[in-house]
């Protein structure tokens, strides 16, 4: 099987589905915190936290775009 195949596979799609509202949902749970906690921290823990959420975006956007370039190619 190769990698359209794999795509295409309703398994794979709900895997794909689930990271995407996990990454979101932990996104929304770190700015949960942070905004409950006032935002305190030390610098690195800042640092960490922002760079932890830009991942998460990112994975998740490439994701998304991934799932609509694969749909326009079929």
């Amino acid at each position: 099987m190769n990698k359209e195949q794999n795509r295409d596979n309703p398994v794979m799609r709900i895997i794909i589905g689930a990271a995407v509202a996990g990454n979101i949902l932990f996104i929304l749970w770190i700015l949960f915190n942070g905004i409950n906690e006032g935002f305190q921290g030390t610098i690195i823990e800042k640092i960490s936290y922002i760079s932890l959420m830009g991942l998460m975006a990112v994975n998740a956007f490439l994701l998304i775009r991934n799932q609509r370039q694969q749909k326009k190619n079929n």
